[in-house]
């Protein structure tokens, strides 16, 4: 772990934010001189202090601990290549359900948008926090919403709150292919 970028990715992270020294200090509870003598230090402050700094920056603390070549730019932006496109192991794999992360990189994110292709049986019932907007790019896609059906073609769309049991299945003879994208309220 390279000390020197640690604290070049605390200072950057607070400038692309646009937050004075004096504002992370009083967030972080530490003082302003404390705050600057860590930007301009080659030593990393401990743990505890990287996590209250994280945590003021609203960030996520292994953003801090990134190496350059990891560290985004700017991180209010974030751009995914087709090719960079993340299969994602969760526990809808389970139920046969194929996910690629569509936004893996964004640090600290609200919403998470994902390509599914949905199993040809429904194996599992979901239920959780948030809401959730389905877009079908090939269907059909049957989905079950609180024990009632809803026929869903392709171009057709679907929000929802999510904390109602809910789930979907295939129809046809190919997989359906939906965007979903799951907001949670889990905001720092």
């Amino acid at each position: 772990m390279d000390e020197k970028q640690i604290v070049k990715n605390i200072k950057r992270i607070r400038q692309n934010k646009k937050m004075s020294l004096m504002r992370l200090a009083k967030l972080c509870a530490l003082t302003k001189g404390y705050v600057s003598k860590i930007e301009n230090s080659d030593k990393a402050p401990p743990f505890s202090t990287l996590s209250k700094i994280a945590n003021a920056l609203d960030t996520d603390i292994s953003l801090l601990l990134a190496d350059e070549s990891e560290a985004p730019e700017n991180l209010s932006l974030c751009i995914i290549k087709k090719n960079e496109r993340k299969e994602v192991i969760s526990r809808g794999t389970l139920y046969g359900l194929h996910y690629e992360a569509l936004a893996h990189k964004k640090i600290g994110k609200n919403m998470e948008p994902y390509i599914i292709l949905p199993a040809f049986r429904e194996k599992g019932i979901f239920s959780h926090e948030g809401e959730e907007f389905i877009h079908v790019l090939e269907g059909p896609y049957e989905f079950s919403y609180d024990g009632k059906k809803y026929l869903l073609n392709t171009g057709d769309s679907i929000y929802f709150d999510s904390v109602t049991p809910h789930n979907g299945r295939s129809l046809g003879k190919r997989k359906a292919k939906i965007l979903a994208v799951i907001y949670s309220y889990k905001r720092r």
